[in-house]
């Protein structure tokens, strides 16, 4: 593995265990403190404004030619993605939402056999055929479960899946050309303003008075971590290796997100997560890890 590989790697890891602590830390002030559009609103903007003082000193212009799929990134990976998400995540369990998120590799495969021509080999069909089966029994069982789950939460967060996963594969070729600075804050300015009409909303009926310091910390580590963190070292590996690599890495947040859960279950005494972790929940995980692992694996090679 070379030097910009093993950093792709590690700046994947970091991304992911973010990811995975942000499912129950940002659900925790959702929506008792602050609701979802407005959490949304504070997160690109703040992570825009951080994007773009550094881009200051990239001096890189973009080709006109290019603005079409720039949007269309900034309302995928940008704008959809964290709308859907957030709304997702303040309606159902956080272990839910990290186990969902999973099927994003899954997504990724399908729509790079449709706009890359990639081939499906018989393992990228099981797998995709398995983790397709593992979603959907954790949504349905969002109907009837006990916890926090829910399954219009669950929905939400399996629309959040599909607009990253294209978001992945459509932003790639712009990766051969420009800086991933240069991309990811063209991609926020963008998604900043298709989600304003909704943002501000939420922000002007936000009590920020009731904000306690626990509130704050959360809201900074969403703006910093999740959102300015994450999509850096995401942007960087994405640079440096294919969406395939970038987006099998997703199934190491339902293991963060258990870890998380069954902390502020067991240790902190948070009642409301304690139903969260069952069999049912645990089964769907492996179902789509394994789908993830099947579309993952590389075929044998021929021996003669």
């Amino acid at each position: 593995m070379s030097k910009s590989n093993y950093k792709a790697h590690l700046a994947l890891l970091g991304a992911n265990v973010i990811y995975g602590v942000n499912h129950i830390v940002a659900k925790g002030v959702m929506p008792n403190k602050i609701g979802p559009s407005a959490f949304v609103f504070l997160r690109i903007l703040g992570a825009a404004l951080l994007f773009w003082i550094i881009k200051a000193f990239i001096k890189e212009k973009v080709e006109k030619k290019d603005f079409p799929l720039l949007i269309l990134c900034g309302l995928l990976g940008v704008a959809s993605n964290q709308m859907f998400f957030f709304h997702g995540l303040s309606l159902t369990s956080p272990i839910d939402a990290s186990i969902i998120i999973t099927a994003v590799p899954v997504m990724v495969l399908i729509f790079s056999a449709f706009l890359l021509k990639e081939k499906i080999t018989v393992n990228k069909f099981l797998g995709i055929v398995l983790g397709g089966i593992g979603a959907v029994i954790l949504i349905w069982y969002g109907k009837k479960s006990v916890g926090t789950s829910s399954v219009l939460g669950n929905m939400f967060v399996l629309i959040n899946a599909c607009a990253y996963a294209l978001y992945m594969v459509l932003v790639k070729p712009l990766m051969k050309k420009y800086n991933p600075i240069t991309i990811i804050s063209w991609a926020f300015l963008f998604g900043f303003l298709f989600m304003f009409p909704i943002g501000i909303q939420g922000i002007l009926v936000t009590d920020f008075s009731a904000f306690t310091l626990n509130t704050y910390l959360t809201v900074a580590f969403v703006v910093l971590g999740t959102t300015f963190l994450a999509y850096l070292f995401n942007i960087y590996a994405l640079s440096k290796v294919a969406p395939s690599v970038s987006g099998s890495y997703i199934y190491l947040q339902p293991m963060v997100s258990f870890i998380m859960v069954a902390v502020y279950a067991f240790v902190l005494n948070q009642d409301q997560y304690a139903e969260d972790i069952n069999y049912i929940k645990i089964f769907s995980c492996l179902m789509v890890v394994a789908g993830v692992y099947l579309i993952s694996k590389k075929p044998a090679k021929l021996k003669g």
